[in-house]
């Protein structure tokens, strides 16, 4: 699926200063911005930059490379804007393909914590953070292929994607934010060819919910979500509900801050065919559709993200090289706005999506040019461009996960 790259760029962060009563106090701030700049350019692999700015943040991307994976850290500005910082390696490895799942990088709710997947070496790597520091914690046995990670509260969920036995894992997680596995909570999903896209928690923490990429005509229904019930052990029931999807090839989900759950579907990648279907959950794990399967006239549709409000959704769509939004109503309903909100190039072959916090900024990694895309988000759920910064990241070899604050 390799390409030649179409779009590339650079986002910029300005630097403001406030001149002061006197020449020496100008000199000064010149001087500081003359050392901010310089430091702020350089793009290369070296010891993480620690921030130090109170009003930025940080966003991180995976390599998942096999010869040895690596987090790729950027500087976010306050106005949004990414600037490359360097990379911290993770101590295991990647499969140096295409991972083909969301959430292979999770940061904890007080984005104190980032955990990265490394599905080659079948393993979880725990970071502390600080800023765009990353300081290395833990690497945990993970099972046979982790691929995507939810977390709730204390606790953690890895989902092994293995042809071998694809199910899930559990951990505890502790103050420090590292992981001790969760005994007997490993779960085979109902299919053995599943062939899983995400796994994650509901928002109370009650439900589990895994979507499967096959259709398996030997069982009923054939194209499936798995719906786990978490007991208060942190343990699951040891067989999901096998819930329908509504429409082919259920991708990944997300879910608002209420039980209304999207489910975006990539209809095994035929053109112009993607899809978006919204849910009530049922406190049982029963998934009452609401709107079946709006499309978006968008191929190969996979990763989707919901803003902090719950108004608007963003799918990224592999095929395509676009972002198309969507509006959500208070009931749940979801009606497109746009298809083609954003085209990042035919070869961009655009995967993880990530809101900063606020929702005001949306960030997407770009597989194919080896980038990561910012667009601030207008109130009426529109895009508007940020620029693009390459580097670190592999281009069109199988760069996977990102997570921003």
């Amino acid at each position: 699926m390799s390409r030649s790259a179409i779009l590339r760029g650079k986002a910029v962060v300005p630097f403001q200063f406030r001149f002061g009563a006197g020449v020496l106090v100008l000199i000064t701030l010149l001087g500081l911005a003359a050392l901010s700049s310089a430091h702020g350019s350089t793009a290369v692999d070296s010891a993480p930059y620690r921030e130090r700015a109170s009003n930025g943040g940080a966003a991180f991307a995976m390599t998942n490379v096999s010869t040895g994976n690596r987090i790729i850290t950027y500087r976010r500005g306050p106005m949004g804007a990414l600037t490359r910082v360097g990379s911290v390696p993770t101590r295991g490895t990647g499969i140096g393909t295409d991972l083909d799942t969301q959430g292979a990088l999770q940061l904890s709710s007080d984005h104190q914590f980032l955990y990265a997947a490394n599905a080659g070496s079948d393993n979880i790597s725990v970071f502390s953070v600080e800023g765009t520091h990353l300081t290395f914690m833990q690497k945990v046995y993970a099972g046979d292929l982790p691929n995507s990670l939810t977390l709730h509260g204390n606790l953690l969920y890895a989902l092994d994607g293995s042809v071998a036995g694809n199910g899930i894992l559990g951990f505890k997680v502790a103050p420090d934010g590292t992981l001790s596995p969760l005994r007997r909570s490993f779960r085979l999903l109902s299919s053995p060819i599943a062939v899983p896209g995400q796994i994650e928690f509901s928002p109370d923490g009650r439900l589990l919910l895994v979507t499967q990429k096959t259709t398996n005509v030997a069982l009923s229904p054939r194209n499936a979500i798995d719906v786990f019930r978490v007991r208060d052990n942190g343990r699951t029931n040891a067989v999901p509900r096998r819930a329908a999807s509504y429409g082919l090839r259920p991708f990944s989900l997300a879910f608002r801050n209420n039980h209304r759950l999207l489910v975006v579907e990539s209809f095994n990648a035929a053109p112009r065919r993607s899809a978006v279907s919204s849910y009530q959950v049922a406190e049982g794990g029963a998934l009452d559709v609401t709107t079946g399967s709006i499309r978006n006239r968008q191929t190969d549709s996979c990763w989707i993200v919901i803003t902090r409000d719950g108004r608007y959704a963003y799918t990224a769509n592999f095929g395509s090289g676009t972002i198309s939004s969507y509006r959500i109503k208070e009931g749940g309903e979801v009606r497109l706005i746009e298809g083609n909100a954003a085209f990042l190039g035919i070869d961009s072959q655009p995967v993880d999506l990530a809101l900063r916090p606020n929702s005001r900024h949306l960030y997407l990694l770009l597989r194919g040019t080896g980038g990561v895309a910012t667009f601030r988000v207008r109130d009426d759920g529109g895009l508007v461009p940020g620029g693009v910064v390459t580097g670190g990241l592999p281009v069109a070899d199988g760069a996977s996960g990102l997570a921003v604050y």
